[in-house]
């Protein structure tokens, strides 16, 4: 088994013993964490940074989690509707007045059935970095499906949208929202948007052998992507230091379950208080339930998060995770540098919860 080192209540050495085996069989370097009612039960990481696997994953490593990174949006997204400041039904153009498409909601958004999953406008990587520039195409577009109807994944349409309506609201980026409002006061590790004297930190993604295959068309959806992105994109300082907010979060799974930890815990984690209870209730209201047409799975959608009875969740694609029970107050991430070839149905995040389960007797 791979070695692992950190900290490990021993009501969760199961969960030690995972991640020893996933070290020595699918991982190059991960990390795993396990909070329960806000607290941590479980900080581990083993392996190596690099692909050579001469660098070892310390303490500090972190990495791009991909879409895990919109759990941290819609956490935004949940703080500033407790608030009163955002209305979750409203129609983004009540935030953002050159929003063309006047019956998409923000719930709508969160939920991936905006009917906006990608740019009509072909994009590159650069146009990513340019949120001014790639939130104006999104406003002036029209919607392929009647907002509500259609369940399809928006990968990266999502953060810009949300982040703008964010902006309107705050006058911040939603990366330095999230900076001021949610990871500062948690003391969490995890940024959108890396400075550049952060970078020495980073694990760089490391694609699977043939790189990774999109899903397979569905009736209404067979849209290239747009951009195609790969994962050696997220290697570069570029990308890094950009805010492109449904996939360039950076952090380590220590970092993810700190912040998504106030959700289990009824908004309060660690003396600090982001959501009433309520608040964290409405990340489970079913917002769809049916066919996603880019992801070619059946889902349940709540306010930014995927569903199923009390628990929340979402990853990134490549095998991070991070996963909210509210009943148990179980939040569980695992987060990891070499990725695998497949969209959904990577089993390394989901065989670290069945053991933190374990754990709780």
């Amino acid at each position: 088994m791979g070695q692992v080192r950190g900290t490990c209540d021993e009501r969760f050495r199961d969960v030690r013993d995972a991640l020893a085996e996933s070290l020595a069989k699918d991982d190059v370097g991960a990390s795993v964490a396990v909070f329960v009612h806000g607290e941590p039960v479980a900080d581990l990481w083993g392996g190596y940074a690099d692909a050579g696997r001469t660098v070892p994953w310390e303490e500090d490593t972190i990495t791009n989690v991909w879409s895990t990174t919109k759990t941290m949006l819609a956490l935004c997204a949940l703080v500033l509707a407790d608030r009163g400041e955002l209305d979750l039904d409203a129609p983004l153009v009540a935030y953002w007045p050159e929003f063309r498409a006047a019956d998409v909601r923000v719930r709508h958004v969160l939920s991936h059935t905006a009917g906006l999953p990608v740019w009509d406008t072909p994009i590159t990587l650069d146009d990513l970095c340019d949120a001014p520039k790639v939130t104006a195409l999104l406003a002036a577009q029209t919607p392929r499906w009647p907002p509500g109807d259609v369940g399809c994944y928006h990968a990266v349409t999502q953060g810009f949208l949300l982040g703008e309506v964010v902006r309107r609201i705050t006058g911040r980026t939603i990366g330095a929202f999230f900076a001021a409002e949610v990871a500062g006061p948690l003391g969490a590790d995890f940024r959108i948007g890396l400075p550049d004297d952060e970078h020495h930190r980073v694990a760089p993604s490391l694609a699977p052998p043939g790189g990774l295959t999109p899903p397979p068309p569905t009736e209404l959806f067979d849209v290239a992507p747009n951009p195609d992105l790969v994962p050696e994109d997220t290697n570069t300082p570029a990308w890094r230091r950009a805010e492109i907010p449904s996939g360039a979060g950076y952090g380590n799974a220590r970092s993810v379950a700190a912040v998504q930890s106030v959700l289990s815990a009824g908004g309060t984690a660690r003396g600090v208080r982001l959501l009433s209870r309520a608040g964290c209730e409405r990340a489970l209201t079913e917002q769809y339930h049916g066919l996603d047409h880019a992801l070619g799975v059946r889902m349940r959608y709540g306010m930014g998060y995927g569903i199923s009875g009390r628990t929340c969740f979402w990853g990134g694609m490549g095998g991070s995770l991070v996963f909210n029970d509210l009943d148990a107050g179980l939040t569980v991430a695992y987060v990891m540098n070499r990725m695998v070839d497949a969209v959904v149905g990577d089993g390394r995040g989901m065989t670290i919860v069945t053991a933190a389960y374990g754990g709780l007797g």
